[in-house]
Formats: structure tokens, C-alpha cells, sequence
């Protein structure tokens, strides 16, 4: 049987495909549609055959996993294919495999989720996962962290969520999408009403976008998590932190805000805790550094935080490590967890007396532990480590 040629964008391309599809393979002669194969394995080695494209192992075995669980009854599957799996050996899928993997999952109503961090499908993948947001009706989660997406990819993902309306949580972390891409991530929210959890960081935005986010969240009533760590700020006079100080008075949606890496310091810190004792949502606030580039904020601001936590019950999360530390510092937190005010586990910080003066050691609490790995011996349990879990919970995804 002879199939019609599907044009595929080369690799660093993102000319559209033509709107004609090839033939199924399990397509009959008389032009109707027969039932697929029974298993994804065998999908994926009839599409690869007919493309002449490399059965890939990996791959092969990660859809006889799925195929067991959906003989088995089970429902709201996530396809787990991340390039960076410590439990067993893994080959980075390009964007040409991920075009096959769009195909198989298309119109599998068992699957849910998509996880294939850690890969290299660049904006030939991205054009791919827009065209899957638009088809397949079931996906409510889809990782696509580090995955070498540009701006051009983010486009096209940001435009297919206009019209989705079942994706929940999606992560771009890592991808350089830089200001333009975020410009048209932030016009997304302006439209979209079912996304729940966005992850930008590591994503090069800058001044414009990051206000531009500050701005759509005054209105947006649907968004609970947002990530924009590490953005690229240029500029002494904290603008961006202005203009998320005022979204957080107007917003009584966003349960989690992570602002690690915005180099935000007092004056910037006395914007949020203004913002803060009048908004009644947010329950989880990162502020704090994980590398050289971190925010700078000082005792008298970090104080004002501890009173902001005082004066508002529904703050339980707050996370400050990397920050300047003075003793009126240490002594503000040491009395909010003694108190009460700060559990233990939801802080990344411990008191500790030496010679009468109080001190904080870092903890290993927050979102960060399995933020960027799947952990190696398993997948991780620990609330206090994994905190969005209960924040944010959106399925099992984080």
C-alpha cells in the first residue's frame, strides 16, 4: 500500500508540515480506519519502519512498560522517557523521535502525562509537542525541562496553549526561550483558563517578560504554581519586584511563587512583605540562590519577611538560604519555628546556638532536592523535601 510523504521540519527548522498526513499504517485498503495494534511497542516498530527511522531500545522499553500497565487496567499513565534516568541505560531521543512518539500517543486515552526531560528535541520537538497539545484531549502534565527549546519552539508551545484546555502543569525549565518567548508565554495567560502550574526558570527572561507575568497574574485566576528563577536582569531599581509586589496584592489565586536569582535586595524585600500582609493565598514563597548569582537581601529585609510570616496564618512555606544573614536574622527565624509560626519542615533553614549567639544551617528542604534529577534510588517520597506536592498537587506531578 502506498502511503503519502508527511514533510517533517530538518532538524533547527520550524516549517510547518503540510496539512496533509500520511496514511495509517493500519489503515485499510477502502480508505477506512481499522483499529490499531494492539500495543504501543508494535505502533511504534510499524511507524519507525515505515519511516525508515532507528528503532530506538530505550524507547521500546518504555512502552512495554506502559503496555503492562494498560493491560493491567490502569488509567492516568505518565510515559516517563528522561533523558537523564539513573535506573537504567538511557539514549537521548532527537526531535524526530518525539515526532513518533506524538503519533502513538495522540489518541491513547490511558495517558496523561509526558516526561522527557533531558532530551534533545530542540524546536523541531517543540513544533511537535504544540501539534500533540492540540490533539490529544487526555495530557494534563508534559515535562519538556532542558530539551534545547529556543525561542522560535516556545512560540509555537505557547500559541497551542490558546486554545488547549486540559493541560494542567507544564515545564519548560531550562529551555533558553529568553524574553521573546516569555512575552508570548504571558499573552498565553491572558487567554488560557485551565493551566494551573507553570515552570519558567532557567529560561533567560527578562525585564519585560517578568513583568509582563507581574501584570497577566493581576487578572489570571486560574494559575497556583509559578516558577521564573533566574531571570535576566539588568538594573539596580528592582522594577520587576515592584511590579510582583502589586500582583501579589491583586492576586488570589498563586499558592507558590519561585523568585530565586532576582537579585532582590531590601528595598525590593519591603515591596513584598507590604504585598504580603495583604494577600491571603500564598503559601509558598522561594527567594532564595543556587549558584554565585543569587538575591541579596540583608537583615532589615529578611526581618521584615519573618513579621510578614507573623502577620499572615496562611504563609507556611518560606525559603531563604543564600541570602545575607545577620544576627537579628537568625534570631527573627529561630523564634518563628520555636513559636510555631514556621514548621521545621517547611523552611530551608535550622536554628542553632553557639556561645549565647544564634545561628542558621542550611537544610535540605523546598522543591530543589529533585528539582533537576530523578533521584537515583527511586522516586521520592519526602514531603518536606518535595514540598509542591501538597501545595500544588496536580495528579502526582510536581
Amino acid at each position: 500500500m502506498q502511503h503519502r510523504a508527511e514533510a517533517r521540519p530538518e532538524s533547527g527548522s520550524l516549517t510547518p508540515a503540510p496539512a496533509t498526513t500520511p496514511t495509517p499504517v493500519w489503515a485499510a485498503a477502502d480508505g477506512n480506519v481499522a483499529e490499531p495494534p494492539g500495543s504501543l511497542q508494535e505502533y511504534y516498530c510499524e511507524l519507525c519502519m515505515e519511516k525508515s527511522q532507528e528503532i530506538k531500545p530505550f524507547i521500546l522499553h518504555i512502552l512495554q512498560e506502559v503496555d503492562e500497565e494498560i493491560g493491567k487496567g490502569l488509567e492516568g499513565i505518565t510515559v516517563n522517557i528522561a533523558g537523564n534516568s539513573r535506573l537504567m541505560m538511557v539514549e537521548r531521543i532527537t526531535g524526530e523521535d518525539f515526532w513518533i512518539l506524538c503519533r502513538i500517543l495522540k489518541n491513547n486515552p490511558y495517558i496523561n502525562g509526558l516526561d522527557v526531560r533531558y532530551n534533545r528535541i530542540s524546536d523541531v520537538g517543540a513544533y511537535y509537542a504544540a501539534k500533540l497539545l492540540q490533539k490529544q484531549h487526555n495530557l494534563i502534565y508534559l515535562n519538556l525541562m532542558f530539551n534545547d527549546i529556543g525561542p522560535e519552539g516556545g512560540e509555537v508551545i505557547a500559541k497551542a496553549l490558546h486554545k488547549n484546555t486540559t493541560l494542567k502543569h507544564l515545564r519548560m525549565t531550562g529551555n533558553k526561550i529568553e524574553n521573546k518567548g516569555g512575552m508570548f508565554f504571558a499573552t498565553m495567560l491572558q487567554i488560557n483558563s485551565s493551566l494551573e502550574k507553570l515552570d519558567l526558570g532557567d529560561c533567560d527572561l527578562g525585564m519585560q517578560s517578568v513583568i509582563a507575568f507581574a501584570t497577566v497574574l493581576t487578572q489570571n485566576q486560574t494559575i497556583k504554581g509559578l516558577n521564573i528563577n533566574r531571570p535576566i536582569l539588568y538594573g539596580e531599581q528592582e522594577e520587576s519586584t515592584v511590579h510582583l509586589a502589586h500582583m501579589l496584592k491583586e492576586n488570589q489565586c498563586l499558592v507558590e511563587l519561585h523568585l530565586s536569582k532576582h537579585d532582590i535586595k531590601n528595598s525590593g524585600m519591603k515591596h513584598l512583605c507590604d504585598a504580603l500582609y495583604l494577600n491571603r493565598c500564598l503559601r509558598y514563597l522561594d527567594i532564595s540562590w543556587l549558584s554565585v548569582v543569587s538575591n541579596n537581601i540583608e537583615g532589615e529585609g529578611l526581618v521584615a519577611l519573618s513579621q510578614s510570616v507573623k502577620r499572615n496564618p496562611t504563609f507556611s512555606n518560606i525559603y531563604i538560604w543564600g541570602n545575607k544573614f545577620d544576627e537579628a536574622t537568625c534570631v527573627a527565624y529561630s523564634d518563628l519555628i520555636h513559636m510555631g509560626h514556621l514548621k521545621p519542615d517547611n523552611t530551608d533553614v535550622e536554628p542553632f546556638v553557639v556561645d549565647g549567639h544564634v545561628y542558621l544551617a542550611e537544610v535540605s528542604n523546598g522543591l530543589k532536592r529533585h528539582y533537576y534529577w530523578i533521584p537515583g534510588y527511586g522516586e521520592a517520597c519526602s514531603q518536606s523535601s518535595n514540598a509542591g506536592f501538597s501545595l500544588v498537587p496536580i495528579g502526582q506531578h510536581l
